[in-house]
């Protein structure tokens, strides 16, 4: 009997990791590898070739308030230029840039590698059906190694993880870094540098927080992105904490909404491909 509650429990547990393999988000583990910079640092990272493709195929002003991919309109062509320009990031070494060059560069190289793999695995309908990560039950791409930069193989998992999260302590990260999904935040129709950076990702969270993808209130109950649920600790390891996040970069009519609110009711997230 123990044993068939203990298997009926363990079938349970990965039917759950198997709809949402986000149940189990990771969390920030620091690569201390990666935690170096040269702050005197003059040399800059090249990104024109990432920012002319996202210039060239992100449909900004969608009418759904979300930004669009074109991927079927991709041409043989843009997509080896894309692939070269990942082969361009692979050869930086990253440890000799200022921290401001480095941050725009992960989040450039995160953006471009998880386009270019939905490109090698087209058609799909949404990014949970590139299931090219290792283990058991998984789905997506975030755990294959698809890069390795100054020797270190790295994965999705490991450059929003292990890098971006832990080593710059900035929750925005999470609107800049696109998961190919229309519950995302946008990817933005021109590539990060270490000059607008900052403004970039005030820019994302407020469009983010102010959609109804990010935060809706009816009734009262304040129903959020599943993004701020995964990654709680990032916004204030809380419900008190996530709302006073939200309250930042919310417009007048959604912190009004907001006011007197103590707590999360609800959080939602939309898998499906962010193409137009």
């Amino acid at each position: 009997m123990r044993r068939v509650i203990i298997s009926t429990g363990l079938i349970v547990f990965l039917g759950i990791v198997w709809a949402d393999p986000s149940f189990a988000a990771p969390k920030a583990d620091r690569w201390d590898f990666w935690d170096v910079s040269r702050p005197a640092s003059a040399t800059t990272v090249d990104h024109a070739a990432w920012d002319h493709f996202l210039k060239s195929y992100v449909v900004a002003n969608h009418p759904s308030g979300i930004n669009r991919l074109r991927y079927t309109d991709v041409t043989a062509a843009d997509q080896q230029a894309l692939k070269r320009y990942i082969a361009h990031l692979q050869m930086v070494k990253v440890r000799e840039l200022r921290k401001p060059e480095q941050k725009a560069y992960w989040i450039n190289l995160y953006n471009a590698v998880t386009v270019n793999v939905m490109l090698d695995h087209m058609p799909v309908s949404s990014i949970m059906d590139v299931a090219i990560s290792p283990g058991l039950l998984t789905r997506g791409p975030w755990g294959k190694k698809l890069a390795t930069v100054e020797g270190q193989a790295l994965s999705l998992d490991d450059i929003e993880h292990r890098i971006l999260r832990p080593i710059f302590q900035d929750p925005r990260v999470h609107y800049a870094v696109n998961c190919a999904s229309l519950g995302c935040p946008n990817l933005q129709p021109k590539a990060f540098t270490a000059e607008n950076t900052e403004t970039m990702l005030d820019q994302a969270a407020r469009a983010y927080v102010n959609h109804p993808r990010g935060v809706t209130v009816t009734d009262g109950k304040v129903v959020v992105s599943s993004i701020y649920i995964w990654f709680q600790s990032d916004f204030g390891g809380d419900d008190a904490g996530l709302l006073a996040h939200l309250h930042l970069y919310a417009d007048d009519g959604l912190r009004r909404q907001l006011d007197g609110a103590t707590r999360i009711s609800d959080h939602t997230y939309d898998w499906k491909l962010n193409s137009p």
